[in-house]
């Protein structure tokens, strides 16, 4: 374990995780910034006694991030909401939270710095998502022209929002909503992309770079949800909604949780709008093999290790279609 510290914003989510446990195996000492540090115990483990540190911070408090970038030689901020509920705004959270995470990092010093981005990423998006992921990356560069900016597509594995969540709608309902059933994805294991942001924060190749993550593969909508229902052994009826009936659907969805911060929407007008475009890698932009990253996992060898869970007789009753290893079966 070396002395560098690298302050990561974002650590307690998802993706965070994976990327605390990846940089932890790179040497680096990892101080999470999160906004309740008395639930992340469990981090700690995820390197050497003492290797791994949690302070409290909010990206929209500038006083707390400035704290948490003491001493700091990199940071990482993946910080990222699908859905506005509560205080948790998209202007705030994605918007002014990443200029203050990088303007305060420039202040700091701070030698390599990496953003988390989304494929989609466009000033001109018609979803706020969208927008405010674009204000993100120009806040950034403008602080820290020499940042790393990945832009990702969807990201699987284990507690996934995409897998998980849809595996969890068709254990409830014999029906399941196709919203943009021919948008096609490219589905990232949260393994390799956190190995891409611990590269990307030691190459100074990347500094200034802005690369686009996949996985090996696309699917489109209708595939990945035949796939989810194939691997669960649960046979739904894929019902397709138009986006002009989705879009309204969704808004009125989308008010209601940002009223009620405990309820989870299952869709947003806002999503919606994501689903009306493609959502890959551009085949022209550097990507996780310019990272060394080469060996991608498929969804069809990680998602079977986590969903089984959704089956109606569990980890050890086979499916009863053969072919859920394959998507386009």
């Amino acid at each position: 374990m070396s002395g560098r510290i690298v302050t990561v914003f974002g650590g307690s989510g998802f993706v965070g995780r994976n990327v605390v446990r990846a940089l932890c195996r790179k040497g680096w000492r990892v101080r999470v910034a999160m906004r309740r540090p008395h639930i992340g115990g469990d981090l700690r483990l995820a390197g050497d006694v003492g290797q791994v540190q949690l302070v409290q911070a909010n990206v929209r408090n500038r006083a707390s991030v400035a704290r948490a970038l003491e001493g700091a030689e990199a940071a990482v901020n993946l910080v990222g909401i699908l859905a506005e509920r509560g205080a948790q705004s998209f202007s705030g959270t994605q918007g002014q939270g990443a200029a203050n995470v990088a303007e305060l990092a420039a202040e700091a010093g701070v030698k390599a710095f990496v953003l988390m981005s989304a494929i989609g990423a466009d000033r001109n998006s018609g979803s706020a998502y969208g927008r405010t992921k674009a204000e993100a990356e120009a806040a950034t560069l403008k602080a820290l022209p020499h940042a790393t900016v990945l832009r990702s597509s969807i990201v699987f594995g284990p507690e996934d929002g995409f897998f998980t969540r849809f595996a969890e709608m068709a254990r409830l309902s014999p029906v399941l909503p196709l919203i943009g059933g021919s948008t096609r994805f490219q589905p990232v294991y949260v393994g390799d992309l956190a190995q891409g942001v611990a590269a990307a924060l030691e190459s100074v190749d990347a500094h200034g770079r802005t690369y686009e993550i996949g996985g090996p593969r696309t699917y489109s909508m209708t595939e990945l949800l035949r796939f989810i229902t194939r691997q669960i052994d649960r046979p739904r009826l894929l019902l397709p909604i138009p986006f002009v009936i989705a879009s309204p659907l969704g808004y009125a969805i989308g008010a209601i949780s940002r009223l009620n911060p405990l309820f989870g929407p299952p869709l947003t007008g806002d999503q919606v709008q994501l689903l009306k475009s493609d959502n890959v890698a551009s085949p022209s932009a550097p990507g996780l093999k310019e990272l060394g990253v080469e060996q991608l996992e498929t969804i069809e060898t990680i998602v079977p290790t986590y969903l089984w869970r959704h089956r109606p007789y569990g980890q050890f009753h086979a499916p009863k279609d053969d072919s859920v290893s394959r998507v386009d079966a």
